[in-house]
């Protein structure tokens, strides 16, 4: 069984539901708490396993490249006033030097358009992960993505894992929802329907393990619903001909990509920040 050990994360969204603050800052370097929402999502790959990280970026995401690179003249004061912690903060979590690139995704296409502009950089003999930031997991050591490698590791060879939850039925028409046959594996699946239309309301929640067999589907997947590539059709198309299975999140799960969502998130890190939480239930309970 193929080792999995390279991820992409597509960060070449607009952030358009977080403007004016993402007109000039990419929405995956908003902080929670004090830490950037992409820091989050590279740290549970690293938690993973992965070894290999592609960013998929677009124009104005130099923020994310600066911060997996060193700053010297920040880390030079720091570590004159001897502030050994705030310099371990920036440096300790780091990538190795030449496991990371950075992809420019020239149009804003879609996120089946974005990981196909990663296809060159993937091993086209090898399963990758993909993992959307801004669906923000809550940390914990063993997290979803690995029981989604130790479930990929159970199955056949050429098998795809989707990381999934259970949500309201009035919601299945902000994602892609599965079909599952009795067996638990996904015999069909549907981008964003309508709650009439929706046949379970298992949600497909950022998390991926794709064969590199993905980018034939992708290359010939016409635009879908907002005039996008949507990953979800070729998948669609790809799970008829090689076998899709699915875990469930076992960890709190955020939506950052909505400003309420990154709101409630910023509040649950913050109240499970045992150095704060005091403070903030005190804050809370202010306001309310």
């Amino acid at each position: 069984m193929s080792k999995i050990t390279t991820a992409i994360f597509p960060v070449g969204g607009l952030g358009t539901r977080f403007l004016p603050a993402t007109k000039s800052m990419p929405k995956e370097m908003l902080p929670i708490a004090n830490k950037p929402i992409i820091q989050y999502a590279f740290e549970e790959a690293k938690l993973a396993g992965i070894e290999r990280f592609i960013f998929v970026t677009g124009r104005n995401k130099n923020a994310i490249n600066n911060h997996f690179d060193h700053s010297y003249e920040l880390e030079a004061v720091l570590d004159r006033d001897n502030k050994n912690q705030e310099l371990a903060s920036v440096i300790d979590w780091l990538p190795q030097a030449g496991s990371i690139c950075f992809v420019r995704q020239q149009q804003p296409l879609g996120l089946g358009h974005a990981i196909f502009c990663a296809r060159n950089f993937v091993d086209q003999q090898q399963p990758f992960v993909v993992i959307l930031a801004d669906e923000l997991l809550m940390p914990q050591q063993q997290n979803t993505l690995s029981k989604m490698i130790d479930l990929y590791q159970q199955k056949e060879v050429n098998a795809n894992i989707l990381g999934v939850d259970v949500v309201d039925k009035s919601e299945t028409n902000k994602y892609g929802i599965l079909q599952i046959d009795s067996n638990d594996r996904v015999i069909n699946m549907i981008e964003k329907p309508n709650p009439s239309e929706a046949p379970s309301n298992m949600a497909i929640i950022g998390r991926y393990i794709l064969q590199p067999q993905i980018f034939d589907y992708l290359a010939i997947t016409p635009k879908g619903k907002g005039g996008e590539i949507q990953l979800t059709d070729a998948m669609q198309k790809m799970c008829q001909d090689y076998p899709f299975y699915y875990q469930k999140v076992n960890q709190p799960r955020f939506d950052c990509g909505s400003v309420l969502g990154y709101i409630e998130a910023n509040i649950a890190f913050a109240v499970a920040d045992n150095k704060i939480n005091n403070q903030v239930q005190q804050l809370l309970k202010k306001y309310l």
